[in-house]
Parts: C-alpha cells; sequence; structure tokens
C-alpha cells in the first residue's frame, strides 16, 4: 500500500493529460497487481478518463459542458468567485472526482488510446494536487 500526491500545472479550462505522472508514480511503487485510486482535493475541478489520440475529442467534450452548465445564468446565487465559479462546481458534481484504475506488474492497465485527465472548469492558473493510493 502506497499513498502519493501529484501536483498538476493548470493553465485555465480545459482538459490537462497527466497520464505518465501517474504511470511514473505507479511505477516507483512496484506493486505487482493492485488498484490505483486518484482524487482530487477541489471542488471546481474534476478528473477523467478519455481518449489521448485525437484532440478534437475533448474539444468537442468541453464544449458540449460548457454548453449545458453555461456562465451567467441568472438563478445562480453563487457567483462571488466571477461568472466560472458556480458553473465549476455543477461541471464537478455531474463528473467524477475520483477514478480507479486497475495495476499489474507495476502498470496502470489503460487501453491503447485512454489517457487520465484533469478537468478543470474554472478560469484558474496555478496548480491541483491529485491523490494516489495503491
Amino acid at each position: 500500500m502506497a499513498i502519493g500526491e501529484i501536483k498538476i500545472p493548470v493553465h485555465g479550462q480545459g482538459l490537462h493529460e497527466f497520464t505518465g505522472s501517474v504511470a511514473d508514480w505507479v511505477s516507483e511503487q512496484a506493486p505487482d497487481e493492485g488498484l490505483c485510486t486518484l482524487f482530487i482535493q477541489h471542488t471546481s475541478a474534476s478528473l477523467l478518463i478519455q481518449e489521448n489520440a485525437d484532440p478534437s475529442a475533448r474539444r468537442d467534450l468541453e464544449s458540449w459542458l460548457n454548453r449545458l452548465v453555461p456562465e451567467n445564468d441568472p438563478l445562480y446565487t453563487h457567483t462571488l468567485e466571477g461568472p466560472d465559479d458556480m458553473p465549476a462546481h455543477i461541471k464537478s458534481s455531474l463528473t467524477a472526482t475520483s477514478l480507479s484504475i486497475p495495476v499489474q506488474k507495476g502498470r496502470l492497465m489503460l487501453g491503447t488510446w485512454q489517457g487520465v485527465y484533469l478537468w478543470e472548469h474554472r478560469y484558474h492558473h496555478g496548480s491541483r494536487h491529485v491523490i494516489l493510493h495503491i
């Protein structure tokens, strides 16, 4: 059993891939087999496993979610932190804050076209924290 943390730099809204960082951490732990759980410590970002080959899939997902949860909805009352704040909380609640990926022979058992992404829902620049556990 092991617990670790990854800080992921973000530069605004969108999907930020960090598959390599997770794979490196898992490899360092050298588990024969197990389950790697990822948990994001934020309420306005989420985690996703998605296609890592064609960037248009990510752009389409981002566009779709932005259409589903628009900014400046007059029904929002939580608005003190800007027009992207409440939509970010809604987007986070509709997506995932944790993921589980099987591990075998020290490697993530992801499919050929799968990547691990942090989905930043705010215009936030800085870093987000993801906890890993095997």
